[in-house]
């Protein structure tokens, strides 16, 4: 294992200090399984005081000193190195009361969540595993260091950390410690929304997202409880191959590994249960689930503290996630110029999820590529589907005397007409239908008046 210059220069500076000091965590994880580390941390023997003195002169922040931490700043990025430490006391189940220095790495790796983060390395002396954290690498297993239901009181955000390794690495979460996580899971609501976000954002964009959401349910379900109804449901629908929570964590599965598309799916037919109704015939119907869905789906995501932005992109998609896309090119002329081409293609990328959820038609798959197509072909011909892409514009309806709001009434009038295909996007034919249309205005204010 070969570290990156900055790092083993800042281990030889503390080492001729006379301080012993490794890398540590999550970057020896990813370099023993061929992964480049998103950072690199280490740890040391050497005392916040300590550390100060090896370091000065060098640009640093202190801001961690209180709990061991001092951060270096290199040219290729920040550096965390904290003093070996054994944490003691969890009294609000996510940060330690206080820490103790401690003088050795072991009991400082003793200290870590799962053993394959609790591995230290060293330039000379190599690999520092009292765990056993290498093997459960290889084997892809993840398992609590020592006893996992302490593991877990102590910082119950490590129960989701799990279910995203697992999604992310594939790993089997091992039998013990996932008995521990299902025991502690209530503690999950000591857990800042930010990070119970955080974390199921990387579970449901993980690689092997689909199969941790399906083996860890129930904690999800504890994490987000507007989603329990959701186990279980069965759709009795011949559309409907699967369970609501079944479909839905396989729509999941087909949609890219962006968190706004994994969101909308995963929330996409979370009203479902309380919409369902099964008909004489013994299927079950889900009218209104669309609205529904999105109900509940505003409720997690500002509890969850998601952004703007991003609520109004999901709640959209769930929204319409059922709606008609674009069977013509006035269709789909007509789609685009409601939500434009980005969310267009969200939501197809989120009709075709949920047709592969569904298990049963595999033609709507190729209906939808039809769908695709005629939007690039819509594109391509660069029809006019927006106020930008109209011949005219609000300097030349004001030539015709309209002036103030009028004016983009006009103007979308005008632009239904085209996407109706009733009238060319050319200046001559739409000033013609303008001045028609307003002379129909007139006509009608003057028989109202007669009338009178």
């Amino acid at each position: 294992m070969r570290l990156p210059e900055h790092v083993a220069a800042a281990i030889m500076r503390l080492e001729a200090a006379g301080f012993e000091t490794w890398a540590v965590g999550g970057c020896v994880r990813d370099s023993l399984r061929g992964a480049p580390p998103h950072d690199w941390d280490l740890c040391t023997a050497a005392r916040p005081e300590e550390m100060q003195v090896v370091f000065a002169g060098a640009r640093v922040l202190e801001t961690g000193l209180k709990h061991g931490t001092l951060t270096l700043l290199t040219e290729e990025g920040p550096l965390e190195i904290t003093t070996f430490r054994a944490d003691v006391g969890y009294s609000d189940g996510r940060h330690p009361d206080t820490v103790r220095f401690v003088p050795e790495v072991r009991a400082d790796l003793a200290r870590r969540d799962f053993t394959v983060g609790a591995m230290a390395w060293h330039p000379q002396r190599g690999l520092c595993d009292p765990f056993g954290g290498q093997d459960d690498l290889k084997n892809g297993i993840l398992r609590a260091v020592g006893d996992p239901d302490a593991r877990f009181r102590e910082d119950a955000l490590r129960i989701l950390r799990a279910v995203r390794f697992a999604a992310q690495l594939g790993f089997t979460v091992e039998p013990r410690t996932a008995a521990a996580m299902r025991r502690q899971v209530g503690r999950l609501e000591c857990i800042a929304a930010e990070r119970v976000r955080a974390e199921l954002t990387g579970t449901l964009c993980g690689r092997f997202a689909q199969r941790a959401l399906m083996g860890f349910s129930d904690i999800f379900a504890a994490a987000l409880p507007e989603l329990r109804p959701m186990l279980a449901c069965a759709q009795q629908n011949p559309h409907h191959r699967y369970d609501v929570w079944e479909h839905s964590v396989r729509a999941v599965g087909q949609v890219p590994a962006e968190p706004v598309l994994r969101w909308s799916m995963l929330l996409h037919d979370c009203g479902k249960p309380a919409c369902k109704t099964v008909d004489e015939n013994g299927v079950g119907h889900f009218y209104g689930h669309p609205k529904a869905s999105r109900e509940i789906a505003a409720g997690i995501l500002r509890r969850l503290r998601f952004s703007g932005e991003d609520t109004a992109r999901i709640l959209l998609l769930v929204e319409q996630h059922d709606r008609p896309l674009g069977d013509t090119g006035r269709q789909a002329r007509r789609r685009l110029s409601q939500i434009g081409e980005a969310r267009f293609r969200d939501l197809l990328a989120i009709k075709k999820g949920d047709a592969v959820g569904q298990g049963t038609h595999p033609e709507d798959i190729a209906w939808l590529h039809a769908i695709e197509n005629r939007l690039n072909g819509v594109l391509a011909a660069e029809d006019c589907f927006s106020l930008r892409r109209l011949a005219v514009d609000g300097n030349d309806i004001k030539t015709l005397g309209l002036s103030g709001p009028a004016v983009g009434e006009m103007l979308r009038a005008l632009l239904d007409a085209v996407i109706e295909e009733q009238a060319a996007n050319t200046r001559e034919a739409l000033l013609a239908l303008a001045r028609a249309r307003m002379e129909e205005q007139h006509d009608e204010q003057r028989t109202v008046y007669r009338d009178l």
